[in-house]
């Protein structure tokens, strides 16, 4: 059996995201899985891929993907693979950069290793537990900011409430966003809504790695391999910020996240 190490999993992500690439821009089977949540054809086959790959690399471990049907099996697994095929699914069909290839391993609850593969955008992300961020090799490491008026989120629009806030470019998808705030490239990132954890398991172990804090909506820790495989939310700042950002939000995460 290969090893599990970083660069194995990364270079079987790389692998993954050329055969997206090769179909990027390119004709598709698109549909939607339920309203509003588009897939193509190249999600399954990505996916296919990695299930294939990743359980060469640990058989033992289990496998929850946003593209293959759950079953309680991973619940009983110390380590599991969670993944996102192509997390920006919305930008990859539109032809457009901000989508990747997430790769995490949860071991007991916690990512050990996460890999965002961004090849139309030329980026590779990676980090190991304890061990520090890269993108393309290079050190990644948070802004620093302080004063949450001026923090900086990948946004289209800002909402009136939170007016003090800056609007910077926003990928489709959830995991380059967080990417951005281990990059320094923005400040904070918030969802109030429920979540899939293979959305944002490699960039959570990212941002926590260059230094980010990294909760739920709510501002509790984010645990993996759950039975629901969900969380409310992610709130994801620099580390001086997070606590303001959390009040700021916590009355309308507290009411959004009522199910």
């Amino acid at each position: 059996m290969p090893e599990v190490t970083l660069d194995a999993i990364a270079d079987i992500a790389a692998e993954a995201a050329e055969k997206a690439c090769e179909r990027w821009q390119g004709e598709l089977e698109i549909w939607e899985k339920s309203p509003d949540h588009p897939v193509s054809d190249v999600d399954l086959l990505v996916d296919d891929f990695l299930r294939e790959r990743l359980a060469q690399l640990d058989p033992a471990a289990g496998y929850l993907s946003e593209e293959t049907t759950d079953t309680a099996a991973r619940l009983g697994k110390s380590r599991v693979w969670v993944v996102d095929p192509i997390d920006g699914t919305r930008d990859f069909i539109r032809e457009r950069t901000g989508w990747c290839v997430s790769v995490a391993l949860v071991e007991d609850g916690q990512p050990i290793f996460g890999v965002l593969e961004a090849p139309a955008r030329n980026e590779r992300w990676m980090a190991a537990a304890g061990q520090g961020a890269t993108r393309n090799g290079l050190p990644l490491g948070v802004s620093g900011r302080t004063e949450l008026a001026g923090a900086r989120v990948p946004a289209h629009n800002i909402p009136k409430t939170d007016s003090d806030l800056v609007a910077v470019g926003q990928p489709n998808s959830i995991a380059l966003r967080i990417a951005m705030v281990a990059a320094g490239e923005a400040d904070l990132v918030a969802t109030l809504r429920w979540g899939h954890e293979w959305d944002v398991g490699a960039a959570a172990l990212i941002a926590r790695e260059a230094g980010a804090t990294v909760t739920d909506a709510l501002g509790a820790p984010l645990i993996f391999n759950t039975h629901a495989a969900e969380a409310f939310g992610v709130l994801i700042a620099t580390p001086e910020i997070h606590a303001a950002a959390l009040a700021r939000l916590c009355e309308r995460a507290e009411q959004l996240s009522i199910r």
